[in-house]
């Protein structure tokens, strides 16, 4: 978790050199545009005659006459300009937006997950393993799912607490997965708030599951190895459902509702490159993550971009060995 904690810290670094990198590219780009246009504006009007001087325009009465015609620009002169940067907009500006809308859901999607990790932590300090929360509550889901609540709840700024109900917190309606298709995102069983930064949450503790101890085997780059694998004992206690718009936004799976795995172990991010807890290895990215949404969150973190939507619609081709559409 500390690796994965600071890999995330080091793709912040790459995301802000990546952003000053393309908002450069394009000052430059713009730049080469508009000296270009200029050099062709000048040929044109130097080639055809529309504007003269108070030495070439035969007709003209007076200087003053003559220097308002040389700095003039005629109607067609003017529609030429505005055509080309009309273009110039049309190709640039929407790439733009799109570039910058996802530059800022990565960073919400990396903000909750810092604070989750830090909420937790600072949970765990003051109530013990996670694992000896619950056994006040019988087998009772939602009273569970309120315990971690309360007491994760306690390290977070919180704007509401909606309860059971989403109205308040997230879009009360249908959320839709990358494909199109409608998905049940959300539970009228369990605890919701909302963060004073507008991002809304659902704990969802697993009573089957919060008390069994799992043995999983530890990746190379946690300390495991191909040769000699090694095994911890987690917990895997449920999931922590994350929109980070709350009731507004896109209400879609992998572009603004994303989700969170809670283990004995701390908060990871669901659908990570490393089959650390052993769910369906690797998330299967083509289903879970491209067409599904709902496991992009580890590639957000871990990549620091959501090209993973040009996957979607085919425009790009991509894996974990290949992580961006650039």
């Amino acid at each position: 978790m500390r690796k994965l904690f600071n890999r995330e810290l080091t793709n912040n670094k790459q995301a802000n050199d990546n952003k000053d990198s393309s908002l450069s590219w394009i000052i430059a780009s713009l730049g080469q545009v508009a000296h270009f246009t200029s050099v062709v504006i000048r040929n044109v009007l130097a080639t055809s005659g529309w504007v003269r001087s108070a030495h070439t325009a035969p007709y003209a009465k007076s200087a003053h006459n003559s220097q308002l015609t040389k700095f003039a620009f005629t109607l067609a002169e003017t529609l030429v300009v505005m055509g080309i940067i009309g273009v110039v907009a049309a190709l640039t500006i929407p790439n733009l937006n799109q570039s910058t809308g996802d530059r800022e859901k990565v960073a919400k999607v990396k903000k909750v997950y810092a604070n989750l990790t830090d909420a937790f932590g600072r949970a765990t300090a003051v109530y013990g393993p996670i694992d000896e929360w619950f056994k006040a509550d019988g087998t009772s889901a939602t009273a569970k799912s309120d315990r971690f609540k309360n007491r994760i709840s306690e390290f977070l700024k919180l704007s509401k607490d909606c309860g059971v109900d989403s109205v308040g917190c997230f879009f009360n309606g249908d959320y839709k997965t990358l494909e199109g298709k409608s998905v049940e995102f959300l539970s009228d069983d369990f605890p919701k708030v909302l963060l004073a930064d507008g991002t809304a949450l659902e704990f969802n503790i697993n009573s089957n599951d919060c008390d069994l101890g799992v043995s999983l085997m530890i990746p190379p780059s946690l300390g495991g190895g191909p040769s000699k694998p090694q095994f911890i004992v987690t917990t895997f206690c449920g999931v922590i459902n994350v929109d980070i718009d709350g009731m507004k936004g896109a209400n879609t799976t992998g572009k603004d509702a994303f989700e969170f795995l809670i283990t004995s172990e701390g908060i990871t991010p669901a659908g990570t490159s490393e089959d650390v807890w052993g769910f369906e290895g690797n998330y299967s990215l083509d289903k879970n993550c491209f067409k599904n949404g709902r496991y992009c969150t580890g590639w957000i973190i871990e990549t620091g971009n959501m090209d993973y939507l040009k996957a979607t619609n085919g425009s790009c081709s991509l894996s974990w060995k290949k992580t961006t559409c650039k």
